[in-house]
């Protein structure tokens, strides 16, 4: 994976807005609960993952993980010779058409896991490079090579990404679109085509609220940033909605098991 590697270490990075992520560091970090709502393509560059409350999936330098859909997974990145390093793609439903034969289910499977192959890190690679200089509009095509390459490889539990989603689901890439908007309950109804009661009485069906997924969204984001960028806590605080920094870290904190300040320390 040394090509991998050194373009990674050579393009631009903590920047907000790209369609990947590179989280770094060179301590442990152990996070609570962390929202999996997209597909999540995660590809082990040095050190090791290890997901679940008894590490039951790991993920070792050169190995790859995909996962589908989870609303609390506990994570462990470990560094080895000094760093964990991670390269991760968050996919989109749009990613996924058309790549299902006619007639035929998609796989129902929380993840699937394998090594980095020659064909997937040259896969990856260009993937990084393309994104540098094409619009977004072009990005959902290179996603799809790495679904048809994984596919090919054997991989097809990665086509769990085309279950239906959820209504909590849709009212998470609703609020996640515009973190920063103040959705109410009468403009999520209006979006998504039905009444107020309707949607709270079917977000309670499935075990969630509207306020819920907000703190999930917002949080998400604000972990996504802590671990991706440079940016103050307070500047981070403030795109997720919270005014206070000392909010956002009591609330972080219970949801992550971590403050804000402890997870940058690691970095």
């Amino acid at each position: 994976m040394a090509a991998l590697k050194s373009l990674i270490e050579n393009i631009p990075q903590h920047q907000e807005g790209l369609p990947y992520s590179i989280y770094s560091s060179y301590r442990k970090q152990h996070i609570h609960d962390v929202p999996i709502v997209k597909p999540l393509f995660i590809a082990v560059l040095q050190g090791e993952k290890r997901l679940g409350r008894d590490s039951e999936q790991i993920c070792k330098s050169g190995d790859f993980i995909f996962l589908s859909n989870s609303p609390n997974t506990e994570i462990r990145n470990i560094p080895k010779d000094s760093f964990y390093t991670a390269l991760l793609i968050e996919f989109d439903p749009s990613d996924f058409d058309h790549l299902l034969p006619p007639n035929k289910k998609p796989p129902v499977s929380q993840h699937c896991s394998g090594n980095i192959t020659p064909d997937l890190e040259l896969c990856l690679k260009q993937f990084l490079e393309w994104t540098q200089v094409t619009p977004t509009s072009l990005w959902t095509h290179r996603r799809k090579e790495i679904i048809e390459l994984l596919c090919h490889m054997g991989y097809e539990n990665v086509l769990s990404g085309l279950i239906q989603q959820t209504l909590g689901q849709k009212v998470h890439h609703i609020i996640s679109a515009d973190i920063g908007k103040e959705h109410s309950a009468a403009s999520l109804s209006k979006q998504l085509a039905m009444s107020e009661s309707t949607l709270r009485r079917k977000l309670k069906n499935e075990g969630t609220s509207i306020q819920h997924i907000k703190d999930q969204v917002k949080l998400g984001h604000g972990l996504h940033l802590i671990l991706s960028t440079q940016q103050p806590i307070n500047l981070i605080a403030e795109k997720c909605g919270y005014y206070s920094q000392s909010r956002f870290t009591e609330r972080f904190k219970e949801r992550f098991g971590t403050t804000p300040t402890e997870l940058r320390k690691t970095k």
